[in-house]
């Protein structure tokens, strides 16, 4: 205890003073030249340097002040990953104002609570798609009073063109650069830098705010976990409505001076990661596991002796991962092995993905598959699990490229204090802790206890080495009517394990066994049918061919075989629909909403019980 109070205390003197923007200026004086943010454009990428981007920032402030934005007000954004983005959220800091990403999945109702409930004076809009999830709500949102559009500004007071807000914040700097300049100098560490909201599995929203120093508690301990590069390459695709965005591609970047390249389109990231070749990559697990699939259709397609060499080379590649676990040893015969599997093939493998200079792959937000990490293991990369939330600005465990344990999400990172309650619920504490729910003193005293421990939801366990392992949400428990206590996650992950199957939800809560309602993968299904002569008209159709519901039910069986009997899914059914964030069954960062679906699919669940066999 006394040795994680003597780092934690280091890294507070290390981080003493800092703010996002004076971090800002010191790595736009000392690195002016470097390229910070790329937005694609065409065939290639229109860049700002660090010193552009920091005068941008200015200029933003400088409109932002002239709009009328008081220290401490918020500006609310909603937009794609791109320059603007980021920009616009530091340029409010620098006025001394709050930014606050709103999800573009949210419902206008959801809207108006956020832009009501964190006082939102003004706000940033991409274009007309997101407009017109506002439009519903801005008769009651009296407190905004200036909405500006990158693109597609309607007429009217209220709205203003982004390049006239430019216009606007270039001519204020110019007039009084002194205004902007006290503004960012009178910001504090204990200030809030950000307010997120929790992206509601269950119930409304809440904010979240988070202060300059918990963001920079977050960067410093991470950085010791990781080791991350300076000046490296990086690709911004998730939301910076999620914390590991905005730890990961905007306060990361400030200190490594790192060149952010923006995915403006999921459906891209595949293209981006080839162009970019990041030196570290985020994915939740969906991510990873959509990755996985287009790989593995790939190499299906090749002759079957280059099949064999590639997974004789895998073989190699995961043998080398998990002897590198904490406790283990490589061998020089394991390294041999590896290197000649590197140098042959599992090198050009990593190339086709655009990771073959990555040096720190990780995932969160979910549990990760064990079939899923063993897979990257063998392409040689260790794809790590860390594991927090908002309310932790990010990771507060974590698994680093050369102490790890896979299944794990690793240790207490430098600093922080983790210890499981006697109902196995994780705790933590350490200078990454919110201070509270805004506006929700209630919800404020359910998080945090009077000792200043944070309980997180979830159950897991610490081993002898301090590793930690996340059961499942401690809400989310099925509860069988024989009284089993089992993890509808576990059986989620071995369920998707087949490349046909996109989504799976187990259910069971008072119920005899667990039964499960399946998606299929709308990217693999199609190939796999084609590759095999079946024709379709949709994804539904396909779900109700006989070939189709023969492989699923041998993936269900697959999946059994690796569960305990009371884990194992008596029943099942397969979607002819696939589940998204825009269609409500999943959050913004692709997991499940389980009441949404229990909800939606309840007589399908019901006849999974009363029905007749399948």
């Amino acid at each position: 205890m006394d040795q994680v109070l003597d780092v934690r205390a280091e890294i507070e003197r290390e981080i003493a003073g800092r703010t996002v923007c004076e971090q800002l200026r010191r790595t736009a004086e000392r690195h002016p030249d470097a390229p910070a943010y790329s937005d694609p454009d065409g065939d290639g990428w229109a860049t700002l340097t660090y010193a552009q981007a920091r005068r941008r920032v200015l200029e933003i402030a400088a409109g932002f002040a002239a709009l009328g934005l008081e220290p401490g007000e918020a500006v609310a954004l909603m937009m794609v990953n791109r320059s603007e983005h980021v920009l616009a959220d530091l340029g409010a800091v620098h006025a001394g104002g709050v930014g606050c990403t709103i999800y573009s999945t949210f419902a206008p109702d959801q809207i108006a609570f956020v832009a009501g409930d964190v006082g939102a004076r003004l706000a940033v809009l991409g274009g007309p798609a997101e407009l017109a999830r506002w439009q519903p709500v801005l008769d009651r949102l009296d407190g905004l009073r200036t909405i500006i559009m990158l693109e597609g500004a309607p007429a009217g007071e209220r709205f203003m063109a982004w390049e006239d807000f430019l216009e606007l914040g270039r001519a204020r700097l110019a007039d009084d650069p002194g205004q902007v300049e006290a503004r960012a100098s009178a910001v504090r560490p204990g200030d809030t830098v950000t307010v997120l909201y929790t992206s509601g599995t269950t119930g409304a929203p809440k904010g979240v705010p988070l202060t300059h120093t918990n963001v920079f508690f977050e960067v410093a301990g991470s950085d010791r976990v990781a080791r991350l590069p300076e000046l490296g390459d990086q690709v911004s695709y998730l939301t910076y409505a999620h914390i590991a965005e905005r730890v990961l591609s905007m306060y990361i970047p400030l200190v490594k001076a790192s060149h952010v390249h923006f995915c403006t389109d999921l459906a891209a990231l595949g293209t981006v990661l080839g162009q970019v070749r990041p030196v570290m990559f985020f994915g939740v697990p969906r991510v990873w596991e959509k990755i996985m699939a287009r790989l593995l259709a790939a190499l299906a397609g090749q002759p079957a002796e280059q099949q064999a060499a590639v997974r004789q080379a895998m073989e190699a590649g995961a043998a080398y991962v998990e002897a590198g676990q904490y406790g283990r040893t490589v061998t020089p015969e394991i390294q041999a092995a590896y290197d000649r599997a590197d140098s042959s093939l599992l090198a050009l493998i990593r190339g086709m993905i655009g990771l073959d200079r990555a040096e720190w792959t990780a995932t969160g937000a979910a549990p990760l598959a064990a079939e899923v990490q063993h897979f990257y293991a063998g392409l040689g990369l260790k794809v790590i699990d860390v594991y927090g939330m908002t309310e932790t600005t990010g990771a507060f465990t974590g698994n680093g490229p050369t102490c790890y344990r896979l299944g794990t999400v690793g240790r207490a990172e430098p600093g922080v204090e983790v210890r499981i309650a006697e109902d196995g619920e994780i705790l933590t504490r350490s200078p990454l802790n919110t201070r509270g729910y805004l506006n929700r003193p209630e919800a404020t005293a359910e998080l945090i206890d009077a000792d200043g421990w944070l309980h997180t939801g979830d159950i897991g366990t610490l081993d002898e080495d301090g590793f930690c392992r996340v059961i499942d949400r401690k809400k989310e428990l099925i509860i069988t009517s024989g009284g089993e206590n089992i993890s509808p996650a576990e059986i989620e992950n071995h369920l998707k394990q087949h490349a046909l199957i996109g989504q799976a939800l187990a259910y069971g809560d008072d119920r005899p066994h667990p039964v499960a309602v399946l998606t299929l993968d709308g990217e693999v299904a199609p190939g796999w049918a084609r590759a095999r002569g079946i024709g379709f008209a949709s994804l539904a159709e396909l779900a109700e061919h006989p070939e189709v519901l023969k492989e699923v039910a041998a993936a269900v069986e697959a999946a059994n075989a690796k569960l305990a009997r009371v884990q194992q899914v008596k029943r099942w059914a397969l979607l002819g629909t696939e589940w998204t964030a825009e269609t409500e069954e999943l959050t913004p960062s692709l997991k499940l909403k389980r009441r949404v679906i229990h909800a939606k699919y309840a007589d399908v669940i019901e006849g999974l019980y009363t029905g007749p066999p399948r």
